[in-house]
């Protein structure tokens, strides 16, 4: 490195973050390697099994809370953060509430955000690279054993809150994450302090409970799990409580106070596509795996593939109030091949009767639900 690119190296940190805001990042953070607390975190979590069928999250021993054991010569990292949120949290609400909709993470309905970011990041450590000269790093956007909340959290981004997510003072926690592990040392930024207080809304809010504790996620409960990581039966004794989230969930984030400072997404890529934010549950459980593809192209929700997004909504409609298009819908699908879809199928079908057997009981005018 020649004397004038040493000179450099002082102000080196505060134009990394200018050319990420440039890139289209909304934050730039540095942290250290150190990150023994979250180590301690991690295999408690791994300890009491709350990873369920996540083996990878433990496959990989030391190398996702040693940024150097994975990537040899790490001294800093920067961490961004990029904004996605594509709709207000009185539309996700309002979709919620619609018992025939079918309701999907916000984060996946518009491009796979894992390649964009990526592309970003690289440019990100190309312009680097252009102005001090060659140097080591790696990109990471969620594609290796990382542990990036925790810092996310070191570079000053936000705090890890009860619910798991990293929360922005300023921007609530839609967001996704990126790292560039780098040997070069820089100066990390401050931690940033924990807001959470006394609210336990995440953990009230959550239809499953999986926050058991707070800042304790049990996945094997959450619905985000069941519908995107759970490969087998998803427990018939949590299908009820998933009501008609056919992949993810945000009930967490969408009560949570601090994204009442969320902003809409200006990445174009992040707004819905092929209208995923506003499908109904009959019309998404009749597409074949051909159509399946096309409405998910270039989404991440192709990654748990059409046998388990039938299943996702054989439960979501087994949710629903009693219809006889839904009952014939699910009788439908009986002839598939998967012994996992027709399982769904079956306890969706046998739900749906079951209803048609209640009777509402009115005991007063003034009970809720009623309008004078």
């Amino acid at each position: 490195m020649t004397t004038t690119n040493i000179s450099q190296l002082s102000s080196l940190p505060q134009r990394i973050k200018q050319w990420g805001l440039e890139l289209g990042f909304q934050q730039v953070g540095i942290a250290d390697t150190d990150l023994a607390e979250a180590e301690a975190h991690l295999n408690h979590w791994l300890d009491k099994g709350f990873h369920g069928e996540m083996d990878y999250m433990q496959r990989h021993g030391l190398k996702r809370s040693r940024p150097a054991v994975l990537q040899p010569g790490t001294r800093s990292v920067i961490s961004v953060r990029m904004d996605y949120l594509p709709e207000s949290s009185a539309a996700m609400n309002r979709n919620l509430e619609k018992p025939l909709a079918a309701y999907i993470s916000r984060y996946a309905l518009g491009r796979d955000y894992h390649k964009l970011m990526r592309q970003r990041l690289q440019k990100l450590a190309d312009r680097i690279a252009n102005e001090i000269g060659d140097f080591g790093y790696r990109v990471f956007v969620d594609s290796a054993p990382v542990l990036e909340k925790a810092l996310a959290e070191k570079a000053g981004l936000g705090w890890i809150g009860k619910h798991s997510n990293v929360i922005n003072r300023k921007a609530g926690s839609w967001f996704f994450l990126g790292e560039i592990y780098t040997d070069l040392t820089l100066p990390p930024d401050t931690l940033a302090d924990n807001h959470c207080g006394s609210c336990t809304a995440c953990l009230d809010i959550c239809p499953t409970r999986a926050i058991v504790a707070p800042y304790q996620v049990d996945a094997r409960l959450c619905v985000s799990y069941l519908t995107i990581e759970l490969h087998g039966s998803i427990p018939e004794a949590l299908r009820p409580l998933i009501g008609n989230r056919i992949y993810g969930c945000d009930d967490c984030q969408i009560v949570c106070p601090w994204n009442r400072f969320a902003r809409l997404t200006g990445e174009k890529d992040f707004n819905p596509r092929q209208q995923l934010n506003s499908r109904q549950l009959l019309e998404v459980f009749a597409w074949d795996e051909t159509t399946f593809l096309k409405y998910t192209e270039g989404s991440a929700i192709r990654r748990i593939g059409h046998e388990r997004w039938l299943r996702n909504i054989a439960v979501a409609l087994g949710n629903a109030p009693y219809s006889e298009s839904i009952v014939s819908a699910l009788e439908a699908k009986l002839e598939h091949p998967s012994d996992l879809i027709k399982e769904h199928v079956l306890w969706a079908i046998a739900l749906q009767i079951e209803k048609t057997k209640k009777k509402p009981e009115v005991t007063s005018s003034n009970a809720p639900g009623f309008e004078s």
